[in-house]
């Protein structure tokens, strides 16, 4: 009966590791310790036959294959986001790196991307700006007012 007792506390542990960390698939282990430690409770004496072992199996399979369904379902993966820099036109940022004029050696922060800067006028680092236009992955910026 302790021996089933152990079972069904480590299932349970198991459970809670699976519910706070979920994708590591301790949910598999967690249900055949608690279903063989239930079973041990009632008929201690199988806990140390091969009909534990074949149960184990039999309840492995199908808890398996549930758990890889169910987070294939829960964890779609989602296309990356991209952003278009014809779409950063008009946008407000922050320059981290000072603009040269003609070069793109500047740096603006745009929300929590860095793109590459160039303006018409010399930019100091930390001066807020706005978009007004984009070539490529490089964008033009000019001080806001």
């Amino acid at each position: 009966m302790a021996v089933a007792l152990l079972l069904i506390i480590v299932g349970l542990v198991l459970l809670i590791v699976e519910a706070t960390m979920p994708g590591v698939f301790m949910i598999i282990p967690a249900v055949i310790f608690v279903i063989i430690g239930g079973l041990g409770l009632f008929e201690p004496e199988l806990l140390f036959t091969w009909y534990s072992v074949a149960l184990a199996i039999v309840v492995a399979i199908p808890v398996t294959l549930l758990t890889i369904y169910a987070y294939r379902f829960l964890g779609k993966p989602e296309p990356p986001s991209t952003t278009i820099t014809d779409t950063l036109v008009g946008e407000k940022g922050v320059v981290t790196v000072d603009t040269v004029p003609g070069t793109l050696k500047g740096k603006v922060r745009i929300g929590t991307d860095t793109w590459s800067a160039n303006s018409e006028v010399p930019i100091k680092a930390g001066t807020k700006t706005r978009v007004v236009r984009s070539e490529g992955v490089h964008v033009f910026i000019e001080p806001e007012e």
